[in-house]
């Protein structure tokens, strides 16, 4: 089976959650900039996910350059990544329109650390399909990011409930991780061709 309609399903998908999102962003009633300033929590939680989504579908597109086929393993676990995903729109809402209270801060750290271990479970079933010796597995490596996120939110998750904007630094923090490039995929697949 080859790979087209499963990148092309996942960036339709991708692209209907984001667009889902911007449509929460209400037009404020009023004229002046303090108009905004309600709107400004939904707005940072907007982008925080933009962010997400975006280190997700960037991440995504390159690890799939490494697969060669498709299995139907692999097509499930992709549809388990994009259902973690595609509550991005809600936990991202609530937890904008309730000024990052403490129970919507949770839960959107818990999409998150589901999204994360669906993440993982997909690359884990690609790996699993083409081998130890495969081109993702030599890529990743020992993977420091991708054990570490988990955790981070894992921790997040319960200090929402003292004090949630310690969670959001947490939740910050490891999206600036990722917005450094990785480039593992792209340095391991220049070594094969060599």
């Amino acid at each position: 089976m080859q790979k087209t309609r499963l990148e092309a399903f996942s960036d339709g998908v991708l692209a209907i959650i984001i667009t889902i999102m911007v449509l929460e962003l209400k037009v404020p009633h009023g004229n002046t900039l303090a108009a905004l300033n309600p709107l400004l929590p939904v707005f940072l939680s907007y982008v925080l996910s933009f962010v997400y989504l975006g280190i997700y579908w960037n991440n995504h597109h390159h690890m799939l350059h490494t697969v060669a086929k498709v299995s139907g393993g692999m097509l499930w676990a992709n549809l388990h990544l994009l259902f973690w995903l595609s509550l991005f729109p809600f936990a991202t809402g609530w937890m904008g329109e309730n000024h990052f209270a403490s129970v919507p801060t949770a839960l959107y750290g818990a999409v998150l650390l589901m999204a994360g271990v669906a993440y993982w479970i997909l690359q884990q079933t690609i790996i699993a399909l083409q081998g130890n010796g495969s081109l993702l597995a030599h890529a990743i490596g020992r993977d420091f990011k991708g054990k570490s996120s988990p955790v981070i939110y894992a921790i997040a998750i319960p200090i929402a409930f003292l004090d949630s904007w310690i969670s959001q630094c947490l939740y910050v923090i490891v999206a600036l991780m990722w917005l450094i490039p990785d480039r593992r995929i792209e340095k391991a697949m220049a070594e094969r061709q060599e």
